[in-house]
């Protein structure tokens, strides 16, 4: 708790925190105001540092390449490992847990140890890993690090504690799980195969038990050697030698036969009484050719041999496709009996696994799914059914179904959009799935006391848009919006825009939702904005389009004025203004040059379109080609509901949209909204000679979005400068007379009334653009090859703004990414000053936007409409605006807006704005309570615009007039009075990095802002005093993904998007981490082993029992001795460690699964009895017969039998 008073009376400067280069904060000393001043500020700052924590929540959407694929039958969860050394584990819709090896490797292989709440883990670095499950977060308990020897393949058989470990030098090694120590017993290569063998056997392939003796182990070997060794007599029963390269070996449960796939698509069934030759051979897809030969095959990469007691035997496998036939797709192959069916899959098989009844080998194993996990996707085939439907999937696996391109995250919405959202989506879901539950159910989770309704938002590459409810840590589609509906489709060829549209025409790059009012804003690569309303009802309707000239034709440079550190800004009313002229500008005004050229890069739909309940497109808006040039990319946008307005900006200007008239309201070139109050000197630069289209350069496709190539950097801003290396032609362009003009003009439907004087004084440009707003509010991005990027390129892909130097060499037009990420391999490098003058030659952009209730001028007594206005040079406008009240006028008047030229300063681009009240609370922004204009009419209830107002001075009579804005950009913080504008606090967040996103929050009943910066640090300041609260480096080296989808929200919670398949959410709440245990959901539930089906007294007599085998006598210390300990490197995990957190966190919950442990073990102790009683009595019956027998027999002579 912090109370601080400040004394406002005479202060005009900013406070001490400011550092020198700092620009000088409030009004001219002396200027009177007509709005009463508060003479103190009284706030209770409760937030402290002991409220925040960061910790990573759940992880959703698919594994990002996927390697490996395991599954318990018993706890029936599933285990998908990945090329980044991640594991996933799935159970029931809820159960989800993310763990990441800390060494990064692949991971190989995984193994449950079935039914005991542990997992095996293989990676490419040779290390074994044992992970305790039974913990909500699962945790190594120990690491075996082979330090001479490869692993290739491991095999846990069911209910054993040591686990086999092949190699690639052909060995085989024991490790006892439960020590994760190595065993002295070894089965080497050259004691496995003949000696007369004179060529090594290749890496262990395949190891596994047989089914009818535990005791021999079936090791495959790459080159085509199978041996079968008895662990008992140390030696091999039988080698068989075969010409093809095996890849999987299966059993037959009787443990007679066994089947193998190879190299060259055939499979081949052994059988123990005869293993000089394969009892059969087949080519599943390999055809006989006219000329006798059958045809060329890819290998089989897996086949499992599955038994029913009701039909035939299962024979899947993946792979096998005959060579000659392209472009066919990867196929999972069923063979049952004479039946085969080839499942055709989207992409490549990574692993499939069949899912049984039992977890015995030795049993009929009555398969009924199989799991199929591809390299974007995971599916489940129904088998119990005859067309072999697949399952439909609780998990949000297609998140990327296209790629992700922007996100937004939205915490405590109204309790009834998710039912709506969710009614409405789940009328447009695919239908065919299997009918039956889905086949991984394992785990226990309920829903939380700390739970209320979030929804995400994804942007996605194809124009798509989904709503996920992402309450109580889960991820849930509701509805899916296709903003590519709206255009006709571009077709190849037609002129100028197809240019533009090469691959991702539609993609998205920003988005804006109202949840009161259901408004919902989506913005295209192609320079388009699409407004969409909420109806319950279907309906006939024409979309309205709007099309904006939003193109400056002059360069304007900016360089700092001599006072750069200390500019002097003055009052509005010190200058006489610029008269701004106002004429409608028709369509026919334009030249004929210019004409030819005046239209958008997509094509709306003209006709009346029938669209379904949802969302349903009201408005676009779209920029126009400009004098060959095509539209820059939008880089900011704001829409409120109350006020009907919509305002989006980029690097030449600000439009201001009246989307209830459809008429465009403003638009002005960003150097226009100065005004008179301009704090630089600007020079106007004449055209270029020799102008280069940049149609060639501008927003390319984002097709093949998971390449591992690089990608080229999305860039639309190609004219600023023009690419050259002479420095005499540079210096002879800079001599020039100003003779350009900027020129902004608006095509639109009617007639538009706005201001069109754009200045031809002499104007320079600052310090560099710095980044523009690294929020949902930002043009598509592109990733580098090596997930990072210069600071530089990353300003380009985050923001669209083009920053060309004449002193970097460019040999030709298309410039070359890979040289300047030679040159710059930092991302987070410093801007320094140096830095700082290669970006120099750029227009300055409008990068953040923000309506609300505030004082649009110094003299105003009462809070009116605005909208705040912030730059990629740090300054921030304010603009009032005249909206009228009643709603028969605000359909006809017009909204009249006149940017009065308030001009406030902040290092680099102003990045959110926020508004408090003078207690310190959060001012929200007004908005409409959404009402369905398709509703049908009635006449007892006419429907009306109902406005929730929000004012600053509401709920404040104590404390006079006035509120608290929040100004934040890549480095610094700044909290103004209003109206007065004077600065009450200032933090400098950071000089080696600079802040890609910022979010005003509320947590724990208060307000704070949140940062993240370049450098990967996540931060919170107290508002109003900016206190530092935390600072955590929890991102050390930032990806463009991350610094593209990166976003905060309410209750202290963000997300981004860790791969291009998963949304990573986490948390700065220390309340939510406190409670994260109860939200997760448990992976292990205590499940009785099922019992062994009666193998019969003969059988198991005369069969050879299995169940007699010791392996501790074989691999045990006594018997085998111990291992070199050169060989392997036991590690000891945390687990233990962890386990203990967990158990100490949830006493009462481990206390009750003690409970049951307990009563099942005396269950089973009790059942033990039963049955030994059984046998005993059994065996005095078998003896007492033997006897009679013996007695019967006793004297009978030989012949007599």
């Amino acid at each position: 708790m912090k109370k601080f008073r400040k004394v406002l009376d005479g202060l005009t400067t900013s406070s001490p925190g400011g550092t020198i280069g700092s620009p000088s904060c409030g009004s001219a000393a002396g200027t009177p105001t007509a709005a009463p001043t508060p003479k103190e500020i009284d706030v209770q700052e409760t937030l402290v540092s002991e409220n925040f924590q960061l910790c990573k929540t759940v992880r959703h959407g698919f594994a990002y390449q996927p390697t490996a694929l395991a599954f318990d039958p018993v706890q029936k969860i599933l285990a998908i490992g990945s090329r980044s050394g991640g594991v996933r584990i799935l159970g029931r819709p809820g159960v989800d847990c993310y763990c990441q090896h800390e060494s990064g490797a692949a991971v190989l292989q995984l193994q449950f140890l079935i039914n005991e709440g542990a997992l095996v883990t293989a990676c490419a670095d040779d290390t074994l890993h044992l992970w305790n499950l039974r913990q909500r977060r699962p945790a190594v308990l120990h690491s075996l690090k082979f330090n001479r020897e490869r692993i290739t393949f491991c095999h846990l058989p069911f209910q054993s504690k040591w686990l086999y470990v092949g190699t690639e030098r052909g060995n085989t090694h024991i490790v006892n799980i439960e020590s994760f120590i190595l065993s002295g017993y070894v089965i080497m290569w050259n004691k496995a195969i003949e000696l007369s063998t004179k060529t090594h056997p290749g890496p262990v392939v395949h190891l596994s038990d047989s089914p009818k003796d535990e005791g021999k182990l079936l090791i495959g070997f790459e080159s085509g050697t199978i041996v079968q060794w008895d662990l008992r007599a140390k030696k091999a029963d039988f080698r068989i030698y075969y010409d093809e390269a095996i890849h999987s070996v299966s059993w037959h449960h009787e443990g007679k036969q066994f089947m193998c796939s190879h190299s060259d698509g055939s499979l081949t069934l052994w059988n123990l009484r005869n293993t000089t030759k394969p009892f059969q051979v087949t080519f599943p897809h390999g055809k006989i050719q006219k000329d006798g030969r059958k045809e060329s095959c890819k290998p089989i990469l897996k086949v499992e041999y599955k038994t029913s007691r009701s039909s035939e035997p299962f024979v899947i496998f993946s792979g096998g496709l005959s060579y000659d036939k392209a472009g066919r797709r990867p196929a999972l192959t069923i063979m049952h009996g004479k039946a085969i069916t080839v499942l055709e899959m989207d992409y490549p098989i990574v692993e499939f696994m069949v899912l049984c009844e039992t977890p015995y080998i030795n049993e009929v194993q009555e398969p009924y799914a199989v799991v199929v996990l591809l390299e974007k996707d995971l599916i489940v085939v129904d088998l119990t059914q005859s067309n072999f439907p697949v399952f439909e999937n609780p998990y949000p696996m297609d998140v990327h179904e296209s790629p992700v391109t922007c996100t937004a995250y939205f915490a405590d919405c109204p309790p009834d959009i998710i039912p709506i959202l969710y009614s409405i989506g789940a009328k447009h879901k695919k239908t065919g799935y299997s009918q039956k539950e889905w086949p991984v159910s394992g785990g226990t989770w309920t829903l939380g006391s700390h739970t209320y309704p979030e929804i995400i938002i994804t942007g996605h590459a194809d124009g798509s848009v989904k709503f996920w409810d992402a309450s109580a840590i889960t991820l849930q589609m509701l509805y899916k919006l296709k903003t590519s509906k709206v255009f006709e489709k571009p077709k190849p060829g037609e002129g100028r825009a197809a240019e533009l549209v090469e691959e991702d025409p539609f993609a998205v790059q920003m988005v804006s939702w109202c949840p009161q009012s259901r408004i919902f804003c989506v913005v295209g690569i192609s320079a388009h904005i699409i407004l969409y309303r909420f109806s319950k009802y279907d309906a006939n309707t024409q979309i309205v389009a709007l099309e904006v000239r939003l193109q400056c034709e002059s360069e304007d440079v900016i360089t700092p004025s001599e006072n750069e550190n200390n500019p002097c800004f003055s009052e509005p009313g010190s200058h006489s203004p610029q008269p701004h002229h106002q004429y409608p500008v028709s369509p026919g005004s334009r030249t004929p040059e210019s004409g030819k050229d005046s239209i958008p890069c997509l094509k709306v739909k003209e006709r009346v379109v029938r669209v379904p309940p949802g969302y349903q497109s009201d408005l676009v808006i779209q920029l126009l080609w400009v004098d060959g040039e095509p539209p820059q990319q939008i880089t900011s946008l704001d829409i409120n509901s109350a006020y009907g307005l919509l305002a989006f900006g980029n690097c030449n200007g600000l439009a201001v949209v009246d989307y209830l008239q459809k008429t465009v309201l403003l638009c002005m070139s960003t150097l226009d909204l100065y005004g008179a109050t301009d704090p630089y000197q600007r020079l106007t630069r004449s055209p270029r000679r020799n102008r280069q289209s940049t149609s060639e350069f501008c927003m390319r496709g984002l097709s093949n979005f998971y390449s591992d190539s690089k990608k080229r950097i999305r860039t639309s801003y190609q004219s600023l400068t023009e690419l050259t290396d002479n420095q005499q032609s540079v210096d002879m362009e800079r001599s020039k007379s100003p003779t350009s003009v900027c020129v902004c003009s608006v095509d639109s439907p009617v007639p538009v009334h706005y201001p069109t004087s754009l200045h031809n004084d002499p104007r320079v440009l600052p310090e560099p653009v710095a980044s523009l707003r690294a929020s949902h509010c930002s043009p598509v991005f592109y990733l580098l090859d090596n997930g990072h990027a210069s600071r530089r390129a990353m300003l380009q892909q985050l923001h669209g703004v083009t920053m060309y130097s004449h002193d970097e060499h460019h040999t030709t037009t298309s410039y070359c990414w890979s040289e300047r990420e030679s040159r710059e391999n930092s991302f987070s490098r410093s801007r320094s000053s140096s830095v700082s003058s290669i970006d120099r030659d750029t227009k300055e952009a409008v990068t953040t936007l923000q309506f609300g209730e505030s004082y649009g001028r110094k003299s105003d007594a009462f809070p009116t409409p605005c909208l705040w206005v912030g730059t990629s040079l740090g300054v921030v406008l304010l603009i009032p605006m005249s909206i009228p009240n009643d709603q028969e006028e605000r359909m006809e008047e017009p909204v009249t807006i006149g940017p009065s030229g308030a001009v406030q300063m902040l290092k680099g681009s102003v990045l959110r704005f926020g508004f408090l009240d003078c207690m310190g609370a959060l001012i929200q922004s007004p908005y409409e309570v959404w009402r369905d204009t398709n509703a049908p009419e009635d006449p007892d209830r006419p429907r009306k615009r109902k406005l929730v107002h929000f004012s600053p001075s509401s709920s404040q009579e104590a404390c006079g007039e006035g509120h608290l804005a929040v100004v934040c950009s890549e480095r610094q913080a700044k909290v103004f009075l209003m109206p007065s504008q004077s600065c009450l606090f200032v933090h400098n967040i950071t000089e080696s990095s600079f802040v890609l996103r910022a979010d005003v929050v509320s947590v724990c009943n208060s307000v704070c802002l949140a940062c993240f910066c370049a450098n990967g640090h996540v931060m919170t300041l107290s508002l109003p005093s900016l206190r530092p609260l935390m600072d955590v480096n929890y991102l050390p080296l930032t990806d463009m993904r991350i610094a593209r989808t990166f976003c905060f929200t309410n209750g202290g919670q963000a997300l981004y998007l860790s791969s291009p398949t998963e949304i990573q959410r986490i948390t700065y709440s220390q309340e939510m981490c406190d409670n994260l245990q109860e939200m997760l959901g448990e992976l292990f539930t205590p499940i009785e082993t099922p019992e062994a089906q009666n193998r019969g007294f003969l059988k198991g007599f005369f069969g050879g029992n299995a169940h007699t085998f010791d392996r501790e006598e074989l691999f045990g210390e006594a018997a085998a001795g111990k291992a070199s300990r050169s060989l392997a490197q036991h590690i000891p995990g945390q687990g233990g460690v962890e386990g203990m957190k967990v158990a100490a966190s949830g006493a009462v919950g481990e206390l009750a699964r003690a409970r049951i442990a307990l009563d099942e073990r005396g269950q089973r102790l009790g059942e033990l009895e039963e049955r030994t009683a059984l046998m005993m009595t059994s065996a005095e019956t078998f003896s007492k017969h033997a006897h009679e027998l013996m007695l019967k027999c006793k004297d009978k002579k030989w012949y007599q039998f």
